[in-house]
């Protein structure tokens, strides 16, 4: 998934990180996947995508310079399951000597440390299938087809006397 857009919302509006897939096969559209978070998050995630060299580490800064301390590397984020609104994340981690790791943690927090460490995220998908947008573009397509199809039924059964001004009358008359 790549980070398509983080909405810094304020008061109550919400703040929001949609994610988008990657590797779409030819022909298909993309999925959209929004994601609620709150505005403290969607700054840190916002941070993370900006250069900020010179600036006192935030939160997601030290986790990520800690892990590398003890030897270790973030090698992925996923996003697990979702229930109702409520949306499950695991941060894939291999230690110093070797080991992977999973952690359980809020996809906000786990799309900072992913933005900082330059890993990938993924999402299930379970996850896709029931939280991604309608692709909207696919059902606009679609209809224009239908359409096209009905526009060209129409055309087919036309006959010259249906361009007659009226009926029976001859060009010149």
């Amino acid at each position: 998934m790549d980070i398509q857009s983080v909405v810094v919302g304020g008061g109550p509006v919400a703040s929001l990180i949609v994610l988008v897939t990657h590797d779409v096969p030819a022909g298909a559209t993309p999925q959209q996947l929004p994601i609620r978070i709150g505005s403290v998050e969607a700054t840190a995630i916002t941070m993370g995508v900006r250069d900020r060299s010179g600036g006192r580490p935030m939160t997601h800064d030290l986790l990520s310079a800690v892990i590398a301390e003890l030897g270790g590397r973030c090698l992925s984020v996923r996003v697990m399951s979702v229930q109702g609104t409520t949306f499950f994340a695991q941060v894939e981690l291999l230690d110093a000597a070797g080991e992977r790791h999973y952690v359980d943690a809020r996809p906000s927090d786990a799309i900072a440390l992913a933005v900082r460490e330059g890993v990938a995220i993924y999402a299930d998908e379970s996850v896709l299938a029931a939280a991604a947008l309608p692709d909207f573009r696919g059902v606009e397509a679609d209809e224009r087809a239908h359409e096209l199809e009905e526009f060209h039924a129409f055309v087919e059964q036309l006959s010259p006397e249906d361009f007659n001004v009226a009926h029976g009358e001859q060009d010149g008359e």
